[in-house]
């Protein structure tokens, strides 16, 4: 059974230059947040586009890990992407895991669909929490480079 988690966070970079970072740039994750996000690589397609499969080590509650992550779905008059992970760590503790952030002017909000793989596998907090410190570190990226 399906379940969801929602987080929103506060933006104060235009919602186009945002949203625009995640749509096209999401592997500058890399070198602006270095501490979290070690390595995107893409297996296929092209960043930024539907069907686009990246590999990502990155390292949460203090653990690295990896995913392989589809760009499921972009709409741009809505600004949200949705990614589905195929593969990787997190799919130890769940049968399905996908994140979908919508932007919009003075916020960002991560809406994560998730089936747990047995029922003692904790609510994926932790990634909500991640999802929203990454939007922090984008947001002030944005507002201090030429960007």
């Amino acid at each position: 059974m399906s379940q969801n988690l929602e987080a929103t966070t506060e933006i104060k970079s235009s919602a186009d230059k945002f949203y625009g970072f995640f749509r096209n740039t999401l592997s500058d994750l890399v070198n602006i947040f270095p501490a979290n996000f070690k390595s995107v690589q893409i297996l296929e397609g092209e960043e930024g586009s539907v069907g686009c499969v990246e590999l990502w080590n990155y390292v949460i509650v203090g653990i690295s890990m990896t995913a392989k992550v589809k760009y499921e779905a972009i709409n741009d008059g809505e600004k949200s992407i949705t990614y589905t992970v195929l593969d990787g760590d997190v799919m130890q503790l769940y049968k399905s895991f996908k994140a979908t952030i919508t932007v919009s002017d003075g916020s960002a909000k991560w809406f994560i669909e998730y089936e747990k793989a047995l029922e003692i596998v904790p609510i994926p907090e932790a990634y909500a929490a991640l999802a929203i410190e990454t939007c922090k570190v984008v947001d002030l990226y944005l507002l201090t480079s030429n960007n």
